[in-house]
């Protein structure tokens, strides 16, 4: 594996783990709420990191469309008739489905205000 397809693969997880982790102060307690498991109401706690969780999530997420959409660079005067390497089409469609994910979770707090 290459590695700007690693690269691109953890921005995209981390840009995941860091949608979760800006939506844990909403939707973590209101899951435990519903689950029956009392003592969530210390999740709310992460409120002010918040604007921290999402920023770094967004960065990651534009690391990954970056690695994912880039031309790759051929040295000059390499004219060994190479082929350059074909789009990865699954690591597309699983990016943009963690940017619907992230940008739901992102938006989950207020969704939430919205229906209750």
């Amino acid at each position: 594996m290459a590695t700007s397809d690693k690269a691109a693969k953890a921005g995209v997880l981390g840009a995941v783990g860091g949608a979760f982790l800006a939506s844990a102060c909403c939707l973590g307690p209101l899951l435990f709420a519903a689950l029956g498991i009392g003592g969530a109401g210390l999740l709310v706690k992460l409120e002010p990191l918040r604007p921290v969780f999402g920023t770094l999530t967004l960065g990651l997420l534009g690391v990954g469309f970056f690695f994912t959409y880039r031309t790759p660079k051929v040295a000059e005067g390499d004219d060994c008739g190479c082929e350059l390497p074909k789009a990865n089409k699954a690591g597309r469609i699983g990016l943009w489905v963690a940017t619907v994910v992230v940008v739901l979770l992102l938006l989950s707090p207020n969704l939430i205000g919205l229906l209750a």
